[in-house]
């Protein structure tokens, strides 16, 4: 096939040059043997981020051209076997994991866009991938625990078995090229192991389960293996990360919510033995179906439905980057859809019971519950979304489902479809029609039996009535007595948001003296930490020492952190230390982003050292390894603006000397990154992002100062120099780490500080943010956002011939700029504000739900948390109008000073 036929012939060339100029004798082969030269083109066509891959290892094209299963869908058992073959003795590393899932997505993506497989192989075959990986993860854990302790036992000395159960996409063998894994863990019941070092079984499969989570969620230098959520488990985030079979059978006889048992629908066990998870499937699969007709259990899950439209509505404005899986009559309204009538009719018609939405969709209409009419428009509507979704997955193996806004990347992307489309437009087009096709039958079919609600005059806007406040709990009415003071400050404090998870917190620490005394010397700072902090909250209610920090300065312990767990929960301690100073004590912004900097600067140099520790021998007996690796912080870190919830970006560097040891320091960069993202019972720290090293993805995790020097002096685009003025040494030798920042930051000067080409790069680069990131992401990439304050800054820093400074932040960047001249006061005094405000933002989002969020919240019960947090955090006159009018009118401003400043650029 001629390059020019292909979706993206632009980038096909590209690739094929880059693997000419790295791999001539590979290329030479490639393009001599017409299948290897077909996968490429189609390879490089449709995923970046697997094209990056195979530049580092360009035979696996020539393999797969002679592969003799390429045309045949490949079980669980044939992974299994090639995963066993491909993997060592012991427990592996995520790394193995990684690269073995990266090697065999590319296989069954190739078999997608070469016609070879359709959509139910595709899914299927992702699904038996992650199951066979799944197993043997397990198994290879189990075993080095069972050597340490013996197996565990029931208490009739029989084996005590564990279940991995999948839910949603991979339960229903319907799995993404990049979807998350909803997992549960199911072990047999109490009893212990039977060796030397005994364990509870419950404590056992504890252990399994932590360590099982993070070797599959660790990001590592070949991309993560899979994103393990676990809180579709019993009582959520705050439940047991392994549950006995006996306790599962309780919670869902007696506590599970109605659309907890719904999700069971698609469980079914995945690894590990399959007699508790057994036992459990078949006990709740009558609590799943209904016997009679009852539209009840429709109503619930359509009110879901619709509240989760409406927010996303209201999140997007009415702005592009359409979401396929979330917008009305999108991929989630068919699978809810399917699940209603499953199960409404599934408790007569047990044929209507499976997993798979397509495989229902087919049942459904042969029990005549779906005309064939409808299956139709269903089933077609559903294959052209899932295909849409893959498309839009498989390009940077990122879990997405929003269309880009670019019409250039929508007209390739509608190029990527199976029966490719002319254009964006036309794309857009067809994807309307499904969209509507599906919303009218499930509003006839699912809504036939409700009644409309009133409909509101059209110049009347409905608001949300103030929830009223909770009831009192019987625990608060007994406090006069024991805690007079707590129950003073309950009675004041009309708590509405933070009741509820106030209440179940007061419930266990009546039972437990010390906390009640804690409470009852400072209630106020709890208090007001439940109402604005549903993350805070539900920390406290999980891990309720935490109780003692609170009050308490955050300060880096003298103790030993000797592995990851007890830097995890140091982590969590001074985490929340630092918040409560923000929340309690109204601390300035960018000091709390400082104080939460310096705490990640902290367990990364701990992730360091005891990644030393852990790695195995450097090849040289010789060498002696020490702090010859720098760690160099770039983006939010760089800058001393970390926070909670943020990504950390790093990058690894080592001297030319120390060349001949590049695969042991990767070894050392890799257990670092593990320790701190790894996905564990307890949680993750946070990500760690290394896209930002010489070449990207296809780049080497480690490298050479000279490496960095050439590629920034010859290579780099003007957007990845540009980033290296936000870099500060972080760990290692920081002499010389500082050093090479200051001589990298000199070739970034040289090439885009002098004269006007800074200039109109970083409009241009910026304008692209806007078009990509600004319907989703408007506080930060949209019209006015954070970004224009960022590059113009920038910009501004460019005009300083040079000038190095080891770490400034915002404000500090300011003050330089305005120093130097290239700044009038009013735009200085302006500039602070605005960035202060939108810091405000961010911080106050990140500490009511844990994570940042691109809008202003749609709730109005958010709203007003958000509108109380800012306020602690901001002068006073920005306070004169509600919230959302004063971030319009610093939306404005900003945008007016960016177009002052790059305008003609």
């Amino acid at each position: 096939m001629n390059a020019a036929e292909l979706p993206d012939p632009e980038r096909v060339r590209h690739y094929l040059g880059s693997l000419r100029q790295g791999f001539p004798d590979a290329y030479q082969r490639i393009v001599q043997t017409p299948a290897a030269l077909r996968i490429a083109n189609y390879l490089f066509s449709y995923s970046a981020f697997l094209s990056d891959a195979m530049l580092r290892e360009p035979e696996r094209i020539l393999q797969l051209s002679n592969s003799r299963t390429f045309g045949r869908v490949l079980t669980v058992e044939d992974y299994r076997e090639k995963l066993y073959s491909f993997l060592g003795a012991g427990v592996p590393s995520a790394v193995d994991f990684a690269r073995f899932r990266r090697r065999h997505i590319l296989r069954i993506l190739l078999r997608d866009v070469l016609g070879a497989a359709s959509l139910a192989n595709v899914t299927e075959e992702l699904s038996n991938l992650a199951d066979a990986i799944l197993d043997v993860a397990y198994r290879r854990i189990r075993a080095e625990l069972v050597a340490r302790h013996g197996e565990p036992r029931l208490e009739d000395g029989s084996l005590c078995g564990f279940s991995v159960i999948s839910l949603g996409k991979l339960g229903g063998k319907e799995l993404n090229y990049s979807s998350d894994i909803d997992l549960m863990f199911v072990y047999g019941g109490a009893g212990e192991t039977d060796g030397p070092g005994v364990l509870t079984n419950k404590e056992f499969y504890k252990k399994v389960a932590n360590q099982y989570t993070a070797l599959l969620s660790s990001y590592t230098a070949e991309g993560q293996c899979y994103r393990v959520d676990l809180r579709l488990r019993p009582d959520g985030t705050l439940g047991e990360v392994a549950i006995s079979e006996e306790g599962a059978l309780a919670y869902y006889s007696g506590r599970a919510r109605d659309w907890e048992k719904q999700m069971l629908i698609k469980a079914r066990i995945s690894a590990g033995e399959n007699e508790p998870g057994a036992a459990l499937l078949e006990f709740v699969e009558p609590l799943i179906y209904q016997s009679s007709l009852d539209f009840r259990a429709v109503e619930a899950v359509s009110e879901t439905r619709q509240r989760i439209s409406e927010k996303l509505a209201a999140k997007r404005g009415g702005q592009g980057g359409l979401d396929v899986k979330l917008t009305p009559g999108g991929i989630r309204d068919i699978e809810f859809l399917v699940q209603c009538l499953q199960r409404l009719y599934g408790g007569r018609e047990q044929w209507v019971r499976h997993g798979g939405t397509m495989f229902a969709l087919f049942r459904l209409r042969d029990k005549g519950l779906l005309s064939d009419t409808e299956y139709a428009r269903l089933a077609s509507a559903y294959q052209f979304l899932r295909y849409l979704e893959h498309r839009l997955q498989v390009e940077e193996d990122r879990q997405t489902h929003a269309l880009p806004t670019d019409s250039e990347r929508l007209d390739v992307l509608a190029r990527k479809m199976p029966q490719p489309i002319a254009n964006g437009d036309e794309l857009k087009q067809r994807l309307q029609e499904h969209l509507a096709a599906v919303r009218e039958i499930y509003d006839r079919v699912v809504r036939v039996h409700r009644q409309p609600a009133p409909a509101l005059p059209a110049d009347v806007v409905r608001r949300e009535e103030p929830e009223p406040p909770p009831p009192e709990s019987h625990v608060t009415r007994a406090l006069g007595q024991s805690a007079p003071r707590l129950a003073t400050a309950i009675a004041g404090a009309n708590l509405r948001r933070g009741r509820v998870r106030f209440d179940h917190f007061l419930e266990d620490a009546v039972a437990s003296p010390e906390r009640l005394a804690l409470l009852e010397a400072a209630p106020a700072g709890v208090l007001d930490l439940f109402e604005h902090s549903a993350h805070f909250a539900d920390q406290l209610l999980r891990y309720p020492e935490l109780l003692a920090e609170i009050g308490e300065p955050f300060q880096l312990e003298g103790g030993a952190l000797a592995d990851g767990a007890a830097l995890r929960r140091f982590y969590r301690r001074q985490m929340l230390r630092i918040q409560c100073e923000s929340m309690l004590r109204r601390e300035p912004i960018f000091t709390t982003l400082g104080k939460t900097s310096v705490l990640a600067d902290s367990v990364i140099a701990a992730a360091y050292r005891i990644a030393l520790t852990d790695a195995p021998p450097p090849a040289s007996a010789d060498y002696r390894p020490g702090d010859q690796m720098i760690v160099i912080s770039l983006g939010r870190l760089g800058m001393r603006e970390f926070d909670l919830g943020s990504d950390a970006d790093v990058n690894f560097v080592i001297s030319d000397e120390d060349a001949g040891e590049q695969v042991y320091w990767t070894g050392v960069a890799e257990r670092i990154i593990q320790t701190l993202s790894s996905y564990t019972g307890e949680g993750v720290m946070f990500a760690i992002d290394t896209r930002l090293k010489p070449n990207g993805r296809a780049g080497d995790l480690v490298q050479t100062v000279s490496a960095y020097k050439t590629y920034f002096a010859e290579k780099a685009e003007a957007w990845e120099g540009i980033a290296y003025m936000k870099a500060r040494a972080l760990a290692g030798n920081l002499d010389r780490a500082t050093t090479f920042l200051h001589e990298l930051q000199d070739v970034d000067w040289r090439r885009y500080g002098q004269g006007m080409r800074s200039k109109g790069e970083l409009a241009e680069m910026r304008a692209r943010l806007e078009r990509e990131q600004g319907a989703r992401n408007p506080l930060k990439a949209g019209v006015g956002g954070y970004y224009d304050i960022d590059f113009a800054l920038m910009y501004l820093r460019l005009r300083g011939a040079g000038i190095f400074f080891k770490v400034l932040n915002t404000p500090e960047r300011i003050d330089v700029i305005e120093k130097m001249g290239h700044l009038e006061p009013a735009d200085a005094a302006f500039l602070r504000d605005a960035a202060t405000f939108y810091r405000a933002l961010d911080h106050g989002q990140r500490i009511s739900t844990g994570h940042a969020e691109g809008s202003l919240p749609a709730s109005q019960a958010q709203f007003e948390v958000l509108t109380d947090l800012v306020k602690r955090w901001t002068p006073a006159h920005l306070h004169e109008q509600p919230l959302d009018v004063t971030l319009q009118e610093i939306r404005r401003r900003t945008r007016e000073f960016f177009d002052r400043l790059f305008g003609g650029a």
